[in-house]
């Protein structure tokens, strides 16, 4: 996926191991998500971590959706 694409998401091998963190954040993607799918509101996001924005939360589920629609497109070529 185009880096650009996804500005506020940033990969560093410095960085919890290179895993995708939401920018001048330790905050990983995969956190995210994962308390977005344990039922956590936004506004309780934001209460609980405070570097964390709004625009944070929306830029990890653009990049989540970027890479459902990059797996669909690889499963797609794969049946053909």
């Amino acid at each position: 996926m185009e880096q650009t694409r996804y500005p506020l998401i940033e990969r560093d091998p410095e960085v919890m191991n290179g895993k995708p963190v939401i920018k001048d954040t330790r905050l990983t993607v995969e956190l995210i998500l994962e308390r977005l799918a344990d039922g956590y509101t936004v506004e309780q996001l934001l209460d609980n971590y405070p570097r964390l924005t709004r625009e944070g939360i929306l830029a990890v589920l653009d990049y989540a959706a970027g890479l459902a629609h990059a797996e669909a497109e690889r499963a797609e070529r794969a049946a053909s």
